[in-house]
């Protein structure tokens, strides 16, 4: 078994229009936003809109995905929120899957389960295309 790590998190309530991050402890700044659209193409660049909607996105994601994670924490009945809280969260519900946290294991693909229906769809489709 892997070893957890544990990560504090530090509560906030909501201050005006809403926002529970305060604009000086949001995780991406504007001058990461613009730092990593650069790395994509020099010669991009985002309006004032754009980055203020990208923002609040990725506000809007952590603050869902710390807040799931931290539920799946008290369901197991612990006061300390894990990697493997937030990872669990990621996987089921975004299947996101980031390597290098918690376990080492190599993650198996899941193939999609085919149902009888499809198979004999693509048999058919197969059938007329090959006359």
């Amino acid at each position: 078994m892997a070893n957890s790590t544990a990560t504090a998190v530090k509560v906030m309530t909501p201050g005006p229009a809403g926002r529970i991050s305060p604009e000086g402890s949001q995780v991406l700044s504007k001058k990461k936003l613009q730092d990593l659209v650069r790395e994509i193409d020099p010669n991009e660049q985002l309006d004032e809109d754009v980055e203020e909607m990208l923002l609040q996105i990725a506000d809007d994601f952590i603050e869902s995905v710390v807040t799931a994670a931290c539920q799946l924490a008290r369901h197991r009945k612990s006061n300390t929120l894990e990697v493997k809280d937030v990872q669990l969260h990621l996987e089921r519900q975004w299947n996101m899957w980031i390597p290098g946290y918690g376990s080492d294991e190599i993650r198996p693909f899941k193939k999609a389960c085919t149902t009888e229906a499809h198979k004999q769809r693509m048999a058919l489709i197969r059938k007329t295309t090959k006359k």
